[in-house]
């Protein structure tokens, strides 16, 4: 997969072997505990553990060890915030490898992407923090009728804060049955940063795409995440 990749694209490894900036959190939801996900990341490099099982960890170790430790940090946070919030058995998880950071554009935050591979957990049981678990068929995500121009209308909150009223961002929406759902923003760029290295796919052009709209809340920038459809 990753000889595959587009070399206009980030370097996950060279990203991670850069510090993160001072005083920003390194992940959107997901932030490494210093204590129990550094003794955590150490657990997950024995034998047997699911950081040893990525093929490709031991070139790591030899030759990015600083992006190999952060590497190893930032999985076993996904683990460890996985099994708090969702269920998600960490040994089920098998590593397929790291995305470029996405930089958020309304907060101060960068989130490390990470690919893993589920096969057998079915069924995931989210706690309070978690309001649902969304499945996308993958098939889904190559289909170009898919996607759309979402036009975000924001609430006078965000409004003075950003300085406008709306603004257009691409997006991917799905149907099933009764429910839709609209993935955008950061989380469909890191899917479209994905689908690119993985498949070599990309959306069409925005001025080409149906527009939907949407609204976002003033909520949103407190981590509610309370927008509307």
């Amino acid at each position: 997969m990753w000889h595959k990749r587009d070399r206009s694209l980030p370097d996950p490894q060279q990203a991670l072997r850069e510090r993160p900036p001072a005083r920003r959190p390194l992940l959107s939801g997901w932030q490494p505990d210093p204590r129990l996900d550094t003794c955590l990341s150490r657990m997950i490099t024995l034998p047997g553990f699911p950081m040893t099982r990525w093929p490709h960890w031991s070139h790591w170790q030899r030759h990015h060890p600083a992006a190999a430790r952060r590497l190893s940090l930032f999985f076993a946070t996904g683990l460890r915030e996985g099994f708090e919030e969702m269920r998600l058995n960490p040994f089920g998880v098998k590593l397929i490898g790291p995305l470029p950071p996405e930089r958020l554009r309304i907060f101060r935050r960068v989130i490390y992407p990470l690919v893993g591979w589920v096969s057998r957990q079915k069924h995931f049981h989210p706690n309070r923090e978690v309001d649902r678990v969304v499945y996308i068929p993958l098939k889904s995500l190559l289909e170009p009728a898919h996607y759309a121009c979402y036009r975000v209308q924001y609430d006078a909150r965000i409004r003075r804060k950003l300085n406008r009223a709306s603004q257009d961002f691409p997006c991917f929406r799905y149907e099933a049955g009764a429910e839709s759902e609209v993935l955008w923003g950061a989380t469909f760029r890191i899917v479209m940063t994905f689908l690119e290295i993985a498949f070599g796919f990309r959306p069409p052009p925005p001025d080409t795409l149906p527009v939907i709209s949407g609204k976002l809340r003033g909520g949103y920038l407190g981590g509610r995440g309370d927008s509307g459809k």
